[in-house]
């Protein structure tokens, strides 16, 4: 038996009928590299079948505590039949990319079976007509319930699909390789009873986590106090994104060269590709809300997951399903026009919340929420979701997940973009998800139609916030470049100035030598004269 985490169990207990937690990752094939230059459904299907030893998230389900008395337990799917997890679809006419959006955020609205495996497959052919994208391209578009994998675990699980040559050669190394253990399902009796002494165990186990991390507890307590005090100042703002959601999701994404993202760095020292990703939500996030004349003076607030797992390499932690992030909520600066000093405030921002975090602070946390009772934990989760907490507390959800930098394939097609589609929940009514992939970076939107309408014009304002920092970089680069011109100039002028000195200079000492010589001449004629 493998019993949830409290983290994962999280998911669980904060799902609604309209709010549901789940994940969907998105790829898109070009089917020209594959053999035949083709790839049928039925091809699909054998291929992760022969894959699904890669996870243990294929073949089991969840199964819960009577009474919810302690955290659920994963189990074997004793009826696990591949064929109904692993859906088929085609694009109408005129399979452009508004069809493929909304074929992608109906798949996302429905919930999953959870008395089967947490995740489904949808393959979706005919994406003929869009462009970027090779006609006669199909969608594999997967979706996982979050209880069982976070960004990064959705990743590794996707990329026991994948290969990483045209041969067949799998991303994960054999070595590397998951096993699938049986997961048995125990009786009530057991679960009741294991609960029951959890619950029991539970103060002692959060007494002794507290020990164990007593000498830097009080510096993260002066940190979280101070971090209070200045986020009392600072109030959130209410906006359509904290109001009640629906259940019917829109979705829409852009992509941008990697390689874009590099000039940008040089407006705000230090800055890295996260901050750049936030300056690029909050422009737009400015322009959309102005757009509908609805931007608050006081700036928004991000809800940020962050990955605490260890070192790739390590299975232990790395390439384990499940969830193991912390959360940052830096401002977004949108009360500031300027895209450059917007970016540098961004900056600063996550420097000084990273800063107040470093250390064991996330670890801490997932140790602690780890011993506190399920049925507690379930009670605060109901709590909140019923209450305006979440909206109180930011306005949108960032995360950024970063994928392979090099081509990979799946039965020989070829990947050519990936995307994300998040949760929601009421009074968190949009989700950016940002995925890169060989030199490509995506921004998807997921959203509701009460939320959200026109996700297509919030495209746009991605776009063009974008835009403002590429124009911006461009022309620090311009000045840059400028001024070391002008410093090469005016070095070179000095440099031609001695160089004109010494010219000077020996032309003068040449022109004393010739008289030091004819002088010289001159006495030794006179006076040989003399003599004679």
């Amino acid at each position: 038996m493998q019993q949830l985490s409290a983290q994962d169990a999280q998911f669980l207990y904060m799902e609604t009928n309209k709010s549901l937690s789940q994940v969907t990752s998105v790829a898109i094939f070009d089917p020209s590299t594959a053999p035949g230059g083709t790839v049928r459904f039925k091809e699909i299907i054998e291929h992760v079948r022969s894959r699904l030893h890669t996870s243990p998230i294929y073949k089991r389900r969840i199964y819960h505590v009577p009474l919810e008395l302690d955290y659920p337990y994963w189990i074997e799917d004793e009826h696990f039949d591949i064929e109904y997890h692993i859906r088929h679809g085609r694009l109408p006419h005129p399979a452009d990319w508004r069809q493929l959006c909304i074929h992608l955020a109906r798949f996302h609205s429905r919930p999953l079976d959870m008395q089967r495996a947490p995740w489904e497959m949808y393959v979706i052919e005919g994406i003929d007509n869009v462009p970027g994208i090779p006609e006669g391209a199909y969608a594999v578009a997967t979706k996982i319930h979050h209880a069982a994998a976070d960004g990064m675990a959705i990743v590794n699980f996707f990329g026991g699909l994948m290969d990483i040559d045209l041969k067949g050669t799998p991303v994960m190394p054999t070595k590397q390789r998951i096993n699938s253990n049986r997961y048995e399902r125990p009786t009530p009796f057991q679960m009741s009873a294991r609960g029951l002494l959890n619950y029991a165990r539970s103060p002692m186990q959060v007494a002794n986590t507290f020990m164990r991390y007593a000498p830097g507890i009080v510096q993260q307590v002066k940190n979280k106090i101070a971090e209070k005090q200045r986020d009392a100042k600072v109030s959130v703002p209410m906006t359509r994104f904290n109001l009640e959601t629906s259940p019917h999701r829109v979705f829409d994404c852009t992509t941008f060269p990697l390689s874009d993202f590099k000039p940008i760095r040089g407006l705000a020292s230090g800055s890295t590709i996260n901050d750049m990703v936030l300056a690029v939500c909050s422009g737009a996030l400015r322009k959309y809300l102005g757009h509908h004349k609805e931007l608050p003076g006081e700036s928004l607030r991000a809800f940020v997951p962050v990955n605490v797992r260890g070192p790739r390499g390590s299975l232990q932690e790395a390439e384990q399903p499940g969830n193991n992030i912390s959360t940052m909520s830096p401002l977004l600066h949108t009360n500031v026009a300027d895209p450059v000093e917007r970016l540098k405030a961004i900056h600063a921002e996550t420097r000084e919340q990273k800063a107040a975090r470093k250390g064991m602070s996330a670890r801490l946390m997932t140790d602690v929420t780890r011993h506190i009772p399920a049925s507690t934990q379930l009670l605060a989760a109901r709590l909140m979701m019923r209450s305006e907490m979440a909206g109180r507390m930011t306005n949108v959800c960032i995360s950024n997940v970063p994928g392979p930098q090099v081509p990979v394939y799946m039965n020989g097609a070829t990947l050519v973009n990936q995307m994300g589609l998040g949760p929601l929940s009421d009074r968190m009514g949009l989700f950016i998800a940002v995925t890169s992939y060989n030199g490509m970076m995506t921004f998807s939107a997921t959203s509701c139609r009460r939320t959200m309408p026109d996700v297509d014009f919030f495209m746009q304002c991605i776009r063009d916030s974008f835009e403002e920092l590429k124009v911006a970089a461009a022309e620090n680069l311009a000045k840059k470049s400028k001024a070391e011109t002008n410093i090469k100039q005016l070095d070179a002028k000095k440099a031609s100035k001695k160089v004109s000195k010494k010219r000077a200079s020996k032309k003068v000492n040449a022109k004393k030598k010739v008289a030091k010589k004819r002088t010289t001449k001159k006495k030794a004629t006179q006076n040989a004269t003399t003599k004679s």
